[in-house]
């Protein structure tokens, strides 16, 4: 069953792709996101318990866990944006921005005056029109926003 389900989705996920391809097994967990390369686009989360490295033929899946790098917007505070840049995170927000200082925390909490917010040390950078810093990419969650002391 497992089979002809994986078969049939791929199948609708890469017209004129063949049903040559099978997993013999596989788990479903929360999270979620699209992969594409090439003509292939998957969509979905698999493999989370298990991570490492699978592969067959000419295909590898790198398995792992979901990574959540997030910006929360605090109000009265200039827009916070963050993207990924390979192997690093870029977090960024528009001039002026005159007394603000950024907050990183590894996960978010209810009621929020529990979250342990840390400072991102300097040094950021300017330019014309933003305020940036460049940190590496963390290995779990990390959520940032911006704050008047």
């Amino acid at each position: 069953m497992k089979k002809l389900c994986f078969s049939l989705l791929l199948l609708a996920l890469c017209p004129g792709a063949q049903a040559q391809y099978t997993i013999d097994w596989l788990t479903i967990d929360g999270g979620g996101g699209t992969s594409t390369g090439g003509v292939y686009s998957v969509s979905g989360t698999i493999g989370q318990p298990d991570a490492g490295k699978m592969s067959g033929g000419n295909f590898t899946i790198d398995g792992g866990f979901w990574g959540i790098i997030a910006a929360v917007q605090t109000p009265g505070a200039p827009l916070l944006g963050v993207e990924r840049l390979g192997g690093s995170v870029r977090i960024f927000w528009p001039l002026p921005a005159t007394g603000f200082v950024l907050d990183q925390a590894p996960a978010l909490a209810s009621p929020p005056a529990t979250i342990v917010w840390s400072p991102v040390p300097f040094p950021y950078s300017t330019n014309a029109t933003h305020i940036s810093i460049t940190v590496p990419a963390p290995t779990g969650n990390k959520f940032y926003r911006l704050r008047k002391p």
